[in-house]
């Protein structure tokens, strides 16, 4: 019996690399996404002189949303990579360029993916809010309140992730 729970304890554990094929599409998402990028940047610079400056604003939010969510893609894939599949092998050097993944845990994943959830909600708000004239009120209402909803929901996992840190430095100072 106990043969096969370490059997199936070994299936289960390496399972996980299953995400790995996750992690590529990501990859291969983000490539089609940098395309689509560089596609509207260079219709962008084209008509530069064609923009007034309420269009070109409302362009450069529209790459700036466009970086925020590559950002998102490339800190889920990194720190989800790391945290449920594998390190990564630089991570052991001291001159790495991957320094930075030791300090994206589950909790601190959770915050940033909301920060940028908020973040980009707020970009296409304004992006809304600046054309308020093309959207019917309703809709305006339902996008403010989304918004605000991704507000709320960031800031209580931010409380939480707070309450967690203190309830386990607690415990451990209980346990010392």
């Amino acid at each position: 019996m106990k043969s096969l729970e370490l059997i199936i304890e070994r299936v289960i554990l390496s399972s996980r690399w299953l995400l790995v094929v996750f992690y590529i599409g990501l990859v291969l998402a983000l490539a089609v996404y940098a395309v689509s990028f560089g596609y509207k940047f260079l219709k962008i610079a084209s008509g530069v002189f064609d923009l007034d400056e309420a269009e070109m604003i409302l362009a450069m939010l529209g790459l700036i949303d466009a970086a925020l969510v590559a950002s998102l893609i490339v800190m889920v894939m990194i720190s989800g990579y790391e945290n449920f599949v594998s390190r990564f092998d630089e991570a052991g050097e001291a001159d790495n360029e991957v320094s930075f993944l030791g300090k994206l845990d589950s909790g601190s994943l959770k915050i940033k993916v909301a920060s940028s959830i908020v973040a980009i909600s707020s970009i296409h708000l304004l992006q809304v809010f600046l054309n308020a004239d093309k959207y019917a009120d309703g809709k305006i209402m339902w996008l403010t309140l989304m918004h605000l909803a991704f507000v709320a929901s960031a800031v209580m996992l931010g409380f939480l992730e707070k309450l967690m840190s203190v309830t386990s430095k607690n415990d451990l100072k209980d346990k010392a």
